[in-house]
Formats: structure tokens, C-alpha cells, sequence
């Protein structure tokens, strides 16, 4: 059972804002051979929840993103599967969905002020009442002196104001999805946790589906509804949150117990070894070097998503074995 199918019948799809069925983005090279960058990846985005989609670096998460909205890197494409957003239309950015990246130093100009930068970005029939526009955007992002803000430059802001100054560019154009990139990875941890914060009060505010990408599972156990574990490219687990209580799939497992304690008890345990990279990853389950629980059927045939357990699906052949299921 694909995650897709699993997660229509659990939640209803009244509040499905955007579905990926079988998404697939290959990697051309120069002789003309597609290397799979990311395959058959189910997802539902839904209007006021946060998916998260989490994993080790080089697991294809961000391309997975990039992908929604159709700013895939020179040389890649989106080659198979379909997105289908509710009303029918098609969709990019700026389109009904729109990014915050993880260091907003590097995405805004820093030879605009931030009122330019965010006037860019408002709908051409909000453009004749900008100022009032942009001043209310800011408000809802925190800020209590909007009109200093719009006034600055990038540089003249600290990271987490630049970051809320971002957000206010991300909610201009009205957007159904906002697909927030590692959003607090080059903040400090108070600032973390204020803008996951403001996050969280955005998303109930505007009623938007947030797509979460993140390597740090705390903060998704804390601010996600529905949680995909991609590894390799494509996704080995699917659930809701609270999955990560009581994982199935090992390489999940193996994440959680990388995890520092807060009360400093239990051992840490790291996976062994590294996500394999484009072109040498291996047949079969692409865990399989790295898993301790690896057979034969791991190492020749690669396992599908399955309902393993009450509203989850797990790719892996030792479901229900082990037991860990």
C-alpha cells in the first residue's frame, strides 16, 4: 500500500491542497543515462498541517521540494509520477506555493531594502495599497516597527529577523504551500524556536499546508503532523508523528538512536557507514549495506511500501519480523 492511498484513507482528502503520485527526478548524463535522483515519492500536502520529510544529507529531500515547484537544478528533470493540486490548476512558485530557504543572508538581496524585496513578490492587484500591504505582512511576522524594517537593508537585520523578513516575502503572494527548507538551520536556538513558533501560528492563521524539511527530529516531533523518512532517494517510512514514538524501519531507527538525551541517559549509537551517493547506489534495498537486520532479499530485490502497523507504511522486508513491528 503506497503512503499516498494510506494516508487518503486515514485522513479524508477534503483538506488535500497537493498530491504527488510516483514522483520521480532523474539525473542526465552527459552519454545520455538517467541516474534517479528521487523515486516513486507519495506525498499528500494538507491545509493546516506540516509534513515533514526528514533524513540524512544527500537523501534527496530538498530535490524532492525543488521538484513542487519546478526549480530543479540544470541537468535534472521531473521525469516520472504527477502533481496534482485540488482545484486542478498548475502550480509553481509564487503560484499557490513558496519556499523559505534555511539562510536567508544568501536569499536576499543585499542591495535592495527589504520593501523592495517584498513588493517584488505582491500580486500585481495589491501593488496600488504595497506600503499597507507590506507593513501588515510584517506585523504578522512579529515585527512592531514595520516601516524601519522596510526601510533596511539585509545586513542591517540579525538572521532571525532576516528570517521573518523572508517569511513575510513567503506569505505575500497568498500561497496554499509553503515549503519551509531547513528554516532555522543557520539561526541559534532561541531564535530556532521563535520562528518554529511563528511557524506554527502562520500555519493555523493562513490555513496553509507546510511541506518541513529537516534533519533535526526533535523539532519534528514538536511542530509536524505527518512525518516521510526518505533515505537514498526515496522514502522508507511514512505516519503520522508519532511513529517516530516506536519506528519500524531500521534506518529510522538507527536516527533516533543518534539522538542526545536531554537527562544524558543511554548510549548514543551512529549508523555506520554513508548514504551512497548518485550512481553507486546499491540493488536492492538501498539500506542494506548499512542495516544490521540486512538478508538475502534486501541485497537483491528492493522492498514497496506497505501498511505495517495502524495508519503507517514501511518499506522494508523484515516488517513484522523481529520483533520490532
Amino acid at each position: 500500500m503506497k503512503p499516498t492511498d494510506l494516508n487518503g484513507r486515514v485522513n479524508g482528502e477534503a483538506d488535500a491542497v497537493l498530491t504527488a503520485a510516483g514522483l520521480g527526478v532523474g539525473f542526465f548524463a552527459e552519454d545520455g543515462r538517467r541516474l534517479e535522483v528521487v523515486g516513486d515519492v507519495d506525498l499528500v500536502l494538507r491545509a493546516g498541517r506540516t509534513t515533514a520529510l526528514v533524513g540524512e544529507s544527500g537523501c534527496g529531500k530538498s530535490i524532492t521540494a525543488a521538484a513542487l515547484g519546478g526549480l530543479l537544478p540544470r541537468g535534472m528533470a521531473l521525469d516520472r509520477g504527477e502533481i496534482r493540486w485540488a482545484d486542478g490548476a498548475a502550480r509553481g512558485p509564487g503560484r499557490g506555493l513558496t519556499y523559505v530557504f534555511q539562510d536567508p543572508g544568501e536569499c536576499l538581496d543585499p542591495v535592495f531594502t527589504i520593501g523592495n524585496q517584498i513588493r517584488e513578490t505582491l500580486p500585481p492587484e495589491e501593488r496600488g495599497r504595497a506600503r499597507e500591504r507590506m507593513e501588515e505582512l510584517l506585523r504578522t511576522v512579529g515585527f512592531e516597527e514595520p516601516a524601519r524594517v522596510l526601510a533596511s537593508y539585509p545586513h542591517q537585520l540579525s538572521g532571525g529577523m532576516q528570517q521573518r523578513a523572508m517569511l513575510a516575502m513567503a506569505l505575500a503572494g497568498r500561497p496554499r504551500v509553503l515549503v519551509a527548507d531547513e528554516p532555522t538551520t543557520a539561526l541559534d536556538v532561541t531564535v530556532q524556536a521563535k520562528i518554529l513558533r511563528l511557524l506554527a501560528d502562520l500555519q493555523r492563521a493562513e490555513r496553509l499546508a507546510v511541506l518541513l524539511i529537516a534533519h533535526n527530529l526533535g523539532v519534528v516531533a514538536e511542530i509536524a503532523d505527518e512525518v516521510h523518512v526518505m533515505y537514498a532517494g526515496r522514502i522508507v517510512e511514512s505516519g503520522p508523528v508519532d511513529m517516530l514514538r516506536q519506528p519500524r524501519h531500521p534506518y529510522v531507527q538507527g536516527l533516533l538512536k543518534a539522538l542526545p538525551r536531554l537527562d544524558g541517559s543511554g548510549r548514543l549509537e551512529g549508523i555506520e557507514g554513508s548514504v551512497p551517493p548518485l550512481g553507486r547506489r546499491p540493488a536492492g534495498c538501498r539500506f542494506h549495506p548499512r542495516c544490521p537486520l540486512a538478508r538475502e532479499v534486501c541485497r537483491e530485490k528492493a522492498p514497496e511500501m506497505r501498511a505495517c502497523g495502524e495508519e503507517r507504511a514501511v518499506a522494508c522486508w523484515a516488517c513484522g519480523e523481529g520483533g520490532w513491528a
